[in-house]
């Protein structure tokens, strides 16, 4: 199979706005194009992510870029959107079907709980939609089956904020205490207000590329595309948290990450940053295990050891995660590797890691699917 790099990212930053998906989405594409200096019109393909807009919305996206005539394929997998894009568009170019391929994220959530959750009638009608009960019973499932406390679901936010200070493209850039997340209002149990992403609005953009075009171009400045895995659910995965009943789980995230590993032959222990789901404070803990950064059951020593924040073993979310910039479904993934290049680049300003070498990003979306990602210089 070919090697797919990236050559070029880009970002609409996440918040809160008065215009639309397309201007967005315009927005993230040109800053990709830009960064990788190729004409839109030497495009093969592309893939735009989103949940909410409307139909054509990639097609409508790339007439405010250029009409270039190519296939244009919109892609829909919830949270994972954007994942799942990425993963067509470089299985695309590692069998010889392209050469370029753009993938832009873009979303325009509306305030509050995502109603379109696509759970079974009988989940949505007892309130276990993708909805703050839902990641609470899941929190109180961590609560009771290891030593995770309040206060380290309250530090897991504070880090991540801590992180989006310096991150331009986040919504939530102001440092944040423990008794503040206490102290925030509680919305289901055990999660406060600041244990919580907001859906929210914003836009990104990657550019995918086979290694022997890059060279044909000489273009510099590559990221590879090392792995990728993506799963949907299983017979033995789990879509309902139940603390009240404690059988045998198989996780999603672990199998897409044993995926993305073998595929770009390495181990976990080769990862240096990591971008994942912290669709609230505990999701971020429980994606510690899942993703093999530590052992079940080792979710808040890690925390607690200062390892995931910056400057300690495997920072985790310097982005500031979604718990600061806010979550716009179809952009989400393509943020986590815009967040995960620069870093490799060395272009990230006051947060940027002391000489990262293998970056990973992580997203879970309802239904279920995961996506996991791993790159490198």
């Amino acid at each position: 199979m070919r090697e797919v790099v990236i050559a070029g990212v880009g970002i609409h930053p996440f918040g809160r706005f008065d215009y639309g998906c397309r201007e967005m989405g315009e927005y993230a594409a040109r800053d990709c194009l830009a960064d990788s200096g190729v004409d839109p019109r030497d495009i093969d393909m592309v893939f735009v992510a989103n949940v909410g807009a409307e139909m054509a919305k990639g097609h409508n996206i790339m007439d405010r870029v250029a009409r270039i005539g190519v296939p244009i394929i919109n892609v829909e997998a919830a949270c994972a959107s954007s994942g799942s894009a990425l993963f067509m568009a470089a299985r695309l170019i590692e069998g010889g079907g392209a050469d370029i391929v753009l993938c832009i994220g873009v979303e325009k959530a509306p305030k509050g709980f995502i109603a379109s959750s696509g759970f079974e009638p009988w989940q949505i009608e007892n309130g276990l939609g993708v909805n703050t009960m839902y990641f609470a019973i899941q929190a109180q499932e961590l609560m009771d089956s290891t030593d995770v406390t309040l206060a380290d679901l309250a530090d897991v936010s504070v880090k991540n904020h801590r992180h989006a200070v310096d991150n331009p493209n986040a919504m939530f850039r102001k440092p944040i205490s423990r008794e503040d997340v206490l102290a925030s209002r509680q919305i289901s149990p055990p999660l406060t207000l600041l244990m919580l992403c907001a859906p929210n609005e914003g836009a990104a953009a990657v550019l995918l590329m086979s290694r022997r075009e890059a060279r044909r171009r000489g273009l510099g400045d590559l990221v590879t595309l090392a792995g990728i895995g993506l799963v949907s659910r299983g017979p033995d995965d789990w879509f309902v948290p139940a603390p009240s009943y404690p059988a045998q789980k198989t996780s999603l995230t672990s199998r897409a990450t044993a995926l993305a590993l073998a595929d770009a032959g390495v181990s976990i222990d080769a990862v240096d940053f990591v971008e994942c789901q912290d669709t609230d404070a505990a999701s971020e803990l429980i994606a510690y295990s899942d993703l093999g950064l530590c052992e079940p059951g080792e979710e808040a020593q890690l925390l607690r050891s200062g390892a995931t924040t910056i400057g300690g073993r495997i920072p985790v979310n310097v982005s500031g995660g979604l718990l600061s910039k806010g979550e716009p479904l179809g952009a989400s993934g393509l943020g986590q590797i815009h967040e995960l290049v620069e870093q490799l680049r060395g272009r990230s300003g006051l947060r940027q890691l002391d000489n990262p070498k293998v970056g990973l990003s992580h997203v879970m979306g309802a239904g279920h699917n995961s996506c996991v990602v791993v790159v490198h210089k």
